[in-house]
This record gives C-alpha cells, structure tokens and sequence, in this order.
C-alpha cells in the first residue's frame, strides 16, 4: 500500500483512504489493483520474458482497458527494472533528474517497490509517494517529478501512455528541489 512522506514536514501520511485524499488534492490519480490474481511464476519476478510481460497484461487486462478508457491511454507496455537490468545505474540517471511531460506519466506496480518523488502545490512542496505492488499513479501532465527505485532496487509496472512514443522526459530546473 502506497505510503507518503511530506518532505518539508517529514510528516508521513498513509492508509488508502488517507493516501487518495492527499493525492486527489494534488491532482494525482491514486488506485489499488488485486495482487492476489497474479500466477505464482510472476510474484516478485523481475527477469520477466516476453511471454511473462504478455501474460501480466493479460491478467490485469480489464483494469488496464478501464484506466485507458477513463483517461484517454491508447498504448501500455511492461518495465521490469532490476539489479540484472544491464546499465541500471545509468538508466536510473534518465529517470533521477526532475522533469515532466505532455501527458500523464502512469505506472500500476505488479511487483517490487519504488518512489515518485513530485512538486506538490505551494503550501506542500515536494513530497514522496512510495509505492508497492497494486499501486497505480498518473502524475498529471506538466507537474514536476522524478521517480527511482527503493532499496530493493527491484520493479515491475504497467505504463500507459496516449502518445505511442511512450516515455519522453521535459527538463525541469527546480532550485527549490533538494535530494
């Protein structure tokens, strides 16, 4: 279950209810998927093949054709990222810079954890929103963000997009942003 942590508080918010709250008053779209309907073979497997990324959209097929229905994604794929991923470090440098995009950035998590960090509105500021497997978020469109992995340096998610060329990243210098 996603967890939030408001950086210039250090105050932590957590709970489903409490969590969607907090998100929905900073225009980010927060659902949980049922975990339990994952195959044993894709809990916790980050060296997904191509026939395992198919069948994980298959199982999360009718959650995956709502969501797009809802917000107007034409296109999703698997990421599976890991310590096997070859040049992680250096992919995690692409996704570790504050940015934003033309659309929504979405991820449903299937597995293994990680951390949307985004600029909130002016009284909130940046805050952390640290997801496990059945987290979906949409970060709006041209709000500030970054996302990495947690410690287990391990995940697994859905992306959804509108515009087939998937993943695009606009610089965002932020003076006020401190890691």
């Amino acid at each position: 279950m996603a967890e939030i942590r408001i950086r210039n508080k250090n105050e932590r918010i957590s709970g489903e209810a409490e969590v969607r709250s907090f998100l929905e008053k900073q225009n980010v779209l927060y659902e949980h998927w049922d975990t339990s309907k994952l195959p044993a073979n894709l809990v916790e497997n980050f060296s997904l093949t191509d026939e395992d990324k198919q069948s994980l959209l298959s199982v999360y097929d009718a959650e995956i054709r709502d969501l797009a229905g809802r917000r107007g994604y034409k296109t999703w794929d698997i990421i599976a990222l890991s310590e096997s991923t070859p040049n992680l470090p250096e992919l995690l440098k692409k996704f570790e810079q504050v940015h934003t995009h033309t659309e929504d950035e979405v991820r449903a998590i299937t597995a293994g954890r990680g951390i949307f960090i985004i600029k909130g509105d002016e009284a909130t500021g940046y805050f952390d929103v640290e997801l496990s497997a059945g987290d979906v978020i949409s970060v709006p469109e041209g709000q500030p963000h970054f996302f990495t992995l947690m410690d287990n340096k391990a995940i697994v998610a859905v992306r959804l997009f509108i515009e087939p060329a998937g993943w695009v990243a606009d610089p965002y210098d932020d003076p006020a942003f401190v890691k």
